[in-house]
C-alpha cells in the first residue's frame, strides 16, 4: 500500500521537486503551500508523513510559523511523523523542532538518497511505536483481569521496596542473579513506575546477537550499507527512543563491540550503520546478567569502564530457593493462571505436594517452577496435584538419600557433565533451543555449537 506524504512548502519549485522525486519513488503526494492549507488537508487525506518547511514568506529565519504547526499538532494530539526542513544551517530550529515533536530534520536543498532514507525511517518507526501501543494496551487489559503476585519473603519485600525508590529516575541498573529469577520481569516492573511508563520499553537479549550484525541491531542500517541491505532498519536505541532500552545477558556482548556500546552510555552518541550523521539515544539502561562480570574483567572479557557506566545502582534478585515463604503461595498463583488460560476448574496443591515443593532446590528457579505448574496443570485428571503428579527427581532435593561428601565430585567427565545439563534443559523445554540456552545461561549459537560437537543430544 502506498505512503502519502504532506509536503508543506511555500516555494512551488520545491514541492514539484520533492513530488517527483516521490511519486518516483512510489509515494503519494499531497501538497500545501503553507501550514493553515495544511491544516484542512489532514481533514481530507490519510497522511502518512509530513515534510514540514520551518520558514515561510512572513518570516524566512526564525522558523516560527513551523515551531506553531508542530505546537498545533501536539494540541490536536495528531500522530503523525515530522520531518522539519529548512534553508538555513540552524541547529536551534532543528532543536526546537525536534522537543516539539519532529521526529528528523534535513537541510535545503537536500541530497535524495538523504531525503529517501528519512522518509523510510520514520514511517518505520512510527509503524514500530504504533505496534508497541497496541502490544502495551493488551498488556494492560490482560493485567486488569489478572492480579499481580504479592511476595511474601523479606528479601522480596526489600527489594520490591529499593526498586521503587530508583525506578522514576534516570539512572542506569544492573540486575544480577540466577537463570530464571525473573530478572526480565523486574526490569518491566522499573520501567512500569518510572516517569517513561508510557514510553517503549524494548527489551534485547545480547546473547542472542551475532557480533558481526551487532551494530546493525542496536544502531540500524541504511540501505546499501552491507551486501544484504536492502532497506533500511530502525535500531533498538531508535525504537526505545524516550523509554527504557533493557539489555539483557549484557555480559554476552564481543569485546570487540563494547566500546562501541560504551560510547552510547557515556556520550549518548551513535552512528546508524551507513551514515556519518550523529544521533543521540534518548533512553534509560537497564542491563541484566547471570554471569560473574568481575571475573570476566579479571580475565579480560568484559571492560572494567564498561561494567562502572552499567551498574550505577546493582541489584542482586534472589533465588527462589531463598524466597522459602513464595514457593507454595507462588505455585498457587502459576496453576490460577494456567486453569484460567485452559479453561481448566480450580485444582489444588495437596499437602503432599507443598512438602515436594519446598524440599526442592529449584535450580531452574522460578522459570522451572511455572513450567512445571503448566505441566501439572495440564496432565492433572482430578481437582487436587498430589506430590507423585510433580516430576521432581529425589536425587535432586535437599534430602536426597544418598548426597555426596562435602568437597567430593560425581564419578563423571566434564564432557559427560555438560551433555547430561544439555540433555535436562532440552528436556525441560521441549526441544526448544533459544529457551534451552537460556536456562543453561548460554547464548543460542554456543548451544548450536555444542549440539553440533555431540550430536545425539535432540530427540
Amino acid at each position: 500500500m502506498q505512503k502519502t506524504v504532506l509536503i508543506i512548502e511555500d516555494r512551488p519549485d520545491v514541492r514539484i521537486g520533492a513530488s517527483y522525486l516521490l511519486e518516483d519513488n512510489s509515494y503519494t503526494v499531497v501538497e500545501a503551500e503553507s501550514p493553515e492549507l495544511a491544516k484542512v488537508l489532514l481533514n481530507q487525506h490519510n497522511i502518512d508523513v509530513i515534510l514540514l518547511d520551518m520558514n515561510y514568506s512572513l518570516d524566512t529565519t526564525s522558523g516560527e510559523e513551523g515551531l506553531a504547526f508542530l505546537r498545533w499538532l501536539g494540541d490536536k494530539d495528531i500522530d503523525i511523523p515530522v520531518i522539519a526542513m529548512t534553508a538555513w544551517a540552524n541547529v536551534d530550529i532543528a532543536v526546537r523542532a525536534m522537543q516539539l515533536g519532529a521526529g528528523d530534520f534535513i537541510e535545503k536543498p537536500w541530497k535524495n538518497q538523504r531525503l529517501l532514507q528519512v522518509i523510510s525511517q520514520q514511517l518505520t518507526l512510527n509503524g514500530l511505536k504504533r505496534q508497541n501501543r497496541n502490544l502495551k494496551q493488551q498488556l494492560d487489559t490482560s493485567q486488569n483481569t489478572q492480579p499481580l503476585y504479592e511476595w511474601r519473603s523479606e528479601c522480596m519485600l526489600t527489594l520490591i521496596e529499593q526498586l521503587k525508590t530508583v525506578a522514576p529516575t534516570k539512572v542506569a541498573i544492573l540486575l544480577t542473579g540466577d537463570n530464571g529469577t525473573g530478572k526480565s520481569e523486574f526490569a518491566n516492573i522499573i520501567h512500569q513506575q518510572s516517569s517513561n511508563a508510557d514510553a517503549p520499553f524494548v527489551s534485547v537479549n545480547m546473547g542472542a546477537i551475532s557480533e558481526n550484525l551487532f551494530e546493525s541491531e542496536m544502531f540500524g542500517h541504511t540501505k546499501g550499507a552491507f551486501t544484504d541491505a536492502k532497506k533500511s532498519r530502525v535500531g533498538r536505541f531508535e525504537v526505545a527512543r524516550g523509554g527504557t532500552l533493557f539489555l539483557d545477558e549484557i555480559a554476552n556482548v564481543p569485546l570487540s563491540q563494547q566500546a562501541k556500546l560504551l560510547r552510547v552510555l557515556e556520550t549518548g552518541e551513535y552512528e546508524v550503520l551507513g551514515s556519518s550523521q550523529t544521533h543521540h539515544a534518548k533512553v534509560r539502561f537497564i542491563c541484566a546478567t547471570n554471569a560473574d562480570i568481575k571475573s570476566l574483567i579479571a580475565s579480560e572479557m568484559f571492560r572494567e569502564d564498561l561494567y562502572y557506566r552499567i551498574n550505577t545502582i546493582e541489584f542482586r534478585i534472589p533465588s527462589l530457593k531463598e524466597r522459602d515463604k513464595d514457593i507454595v503461595p507462588l505455585a498457587e498463583y502459576f496453576i490460577a493462571q494456567v486453569a484460567r488460560k485452559y479453561g481448566k476448574q480450580h485444582i489444588s496443591l495437596s499437602t503432599c505436594a507443598h512438602a515436594a515443593l519446598k524440599q526442592y532446590h529449584w535450580p531452574g528457579n522460578i522459570r522451572e517452577l511455572s513450567h512445571l505448574m503448566e505441566r501439572a496443570v495440564l496432565l492433572c485428571a482430578g481437582e487436587s496435584i498430589k506430590g507423585s503428579d510433580l516430576p521432581i527427581s529425589t536425587s535432586t532435593k535437599n534430602n536426597a538419600s544418598t548426597p555426596q561428601k562435602a568437597g567430593t565430585l560425581p564419578q563423571i567427565t566434564i564432557e559427560q557433565a555438560e551433555k547430561q545439563l544439555i540433555k535436562q534443559a532440552l528436556d525441560a523445554t521441549e526441544q526448544n533451543i533459544p529457551k534451552a540456552a537460556k536456562l543453561l545461561g548460554l547464548g543460542k549459537s554456543s548451544l548450536y555449537r555444542r549440539l553440533e560437537k555431540y550430536g545425539d543430544l535432540q530427540k
